[in-house]
């Protein structure tokens, strides 16, 4: 009760003072390309239950560049430059502020991701990841933005997001989870405020977050092999 008070009541301040953002945002995707403003992706929230997030358009509309990925990798096509600049800056978000108010996901979660990554994807142990609302940003979610390129090629981002970055990304969020508290959220904002402040000036490089080993731990007792009477019976 007390994070989601928390929630309406910074969201409500955001939406205030993001409106001339928004407005702005809006007149520049009008201008730079032909289409609706905003981008409706339906999401799997808290429990696998289905929404629709908001978004600020920030792709073209052309049917010749749709495609059915669900991954941008570095320098997409489908991405026009002034959406690109409000993808660095993260204020191709900022729609989900509505989704906070509605109930719809948090300011601190896990990031949503498409139903059918969550079908397709998911191990068992990733479902933790949806025994929360999802939010605005995360650890994982950080980590993606500082570092998600190193791990993305541009012949094949979804291979890569799915293999490599995506278990790491919700191992992050996973340690989130177990140490969720009020003060903790207050220091994952501050870190998505830092992170964008540096990405707008220029910024490239980022340290690894503090979850990282902890994270690590997490993969690595997953893959690792079965152990003592339970590793014998396995093993008959």
């Amino acid at each position: 009760m007390v994070k989601r008070l928390f929630d309406v009541a910074l969201t409500a301040l955001a939406l205030v003072a993001c409106i001339p953002i928004l407005l702005v945002a809006a007149l520049g995707i009008l201008v730079s390309s032909p289409g609706p403003v905003l981008y409706r992706a339906v999401r799997a929230g808290r429990g696998g239950r289905l929404f629709t997030m908001y978004k600020l358009r920030t792709m073209e509309a052309r049917p010749a560049l749709l495609t059915d990925s669900v991954i941008t990798a570095a320098r997409d096509p489908r991405v026009f430059p002034f959406g690109a600049l409000l993808r660095r800056a993260k204020l191709d978000e900022l729609p989900q502020l509505f989704n906070v108010l509605r109930g719809d996901m948090a300011v601190v979660g896990p990031r949503p991701e498409d139903p059918k990554v969550v079908a397709q994807h998911y191990t068992p142990e990733q479902w933790e990841t949806l025994d929360v609302p999802p939010g605005l940003t995360s650890p994982g979610a950080l980590y993606s933005t500082t570092h998600g390129e190193t791990w993305l090629s541009e012949r094949d981002a979804e291979r890569d997001y799915f293999e490599h970055l995506l278990p790491l990304k919700l191992a992050l969020d996973r340690v989130y989870i177990r140490r969720a508290s009020l003060g903790y959220d207050l220091r994952v904002i501050a870190r998505t405020a830092a992170v964008v402040a540096g990405r707008v000036l220029g910024r490239r490089h980022f340290a690894d977050p503090p979850e990282l080993n902890a994270a690590r731990h997490l993969i690595a007792s997953r893959l690792a092999p079965p152990s003592g009477a339970q590793g014998a019976r396995l093993a008959l």
